[in-house]
């Protein structure tokens, strides 16, 4: 008898296939029969080789809780920083995301006209830390969590971990292509904002922090490394995506200054129209992205 046990299911998937993905993925017969068949193997391997060395032992479950613990406690700090919602709304094209229509809802809950953290919807909130090219939502706190794990001397243990699970692995992955779509020297002016500046440098430290560690447990030297035609196509839609982020930014600066003058002209309008347009282009260059 088996003195262990498996903590995700693996019996059944329910998938959910949003709009805008399902002509990419089964718009064509070979994009469905690659797709479908990729399914239907994740199927028949779980089945053949579902073993005990797919799942974690009680020390490694252990040791990823405690990551995990770490890495909120970080995320949490940030999220309860004063001025956090602020920053965002501040910096990036939050506020406009209503009138762009972006996504099947709407940008926030609530009816009133102030932005609370738990009014924000996933898309907006996601996209928002996207348009800023900071990525948050992606990496947060996983640099915080490393450390802290390496200074209890158990980094050895994370490593056997890394290599051993392909479910860490991919988590981690996952990190590193967020970190890959960041660009921070387009929000550096923020570090010096007698606000915001603080929020700016946590985030560009805590990226700085998990790029350093995951390089670090990876033994690679670069960000998706081990995925080049990834790599290359993400750094493709970036050289695309750089000039409108730019263009938006300045916009949105454009907008800040007359506001806080109170300074209403039709050009004012003409920015407001500018960063919205700025969106889409850069939403539709992120879809097509690895």
């Amino acid at each position: 008898m088996h003195h262990w046990v498996i903590k995700i299911s693996n019996k059944e998937i329910q998938l959910t296939i949003q709009g805008q993905t399902v002509s990419s993925n089964f718009g064509t017969v070979d994009r469905a029969r690659f797709n479908l068949e990729q399914l239907v193997n994740a199927g028949i391997s779980n089945t053949l080789f579902n073993n005990k060395q797919a799942s974690f032992s009680d020390e490694q479950e252990a040791l990823i809780m405690q990551l995990s613990e770490i890495s909120l406690e970080a995320y949490n700090k940030l999220k309860t920083h004063p001025f956090f919602v602020e920053y965002l709304q501040h910096a990036s094209p939050l506020r406009f995301y209503t009138d762009t229509n972006i996504g099947s809802r709407p940008a926030k809950r609530g009816a009133g006209t102030t932005i609370s953290l738990s009014d924000l919807r996933a898309i907006p909130f996601v996209g928002a830390w996207s348009q800023l090219k900071q990525n948050v939502t992606g990496y947060y706190g996983v640099g915080t969590a490393l450390q802290a794990i390496e200074a209890l001397g158990k980094w050895k243990e994370v490593k056997d971990i890394y290599n051993q699970s392909l479910f860490f692995r991919t988590l981690l992955d996952n990190c590193e292509m967020a970190m890959m779509k960041s660009y921070f020297p387009l929000t550096a002016y923020l570090k010096e904002h007698p606000q915001y500046g603080d929020i700016w440098s946590m985030i560009f430290n805590e990226y700085k922090l998990t790029k350093r560690y995951i390089l670090q447990l990876s033994d690679k030297k670069t960000l998706m490394e081990n995925y080049p035609v990834d790599q290359m196509s993400i750094k493709m839609r970036e050289r695309i995506v750089l000039p409108l982020i730019t263009i938006q930014q300045y916009a949105l600066i454009k907008i800040r200054d007359m506001e806080i003058n109170d300074i209403n002209t039709p050009i004012k309008q003409d920015f407001e129209k500018l960063v919205m347009r700025c969106s889409f282009g850069i939403i539709n260059a992120g879809r097509n992205s690895a």
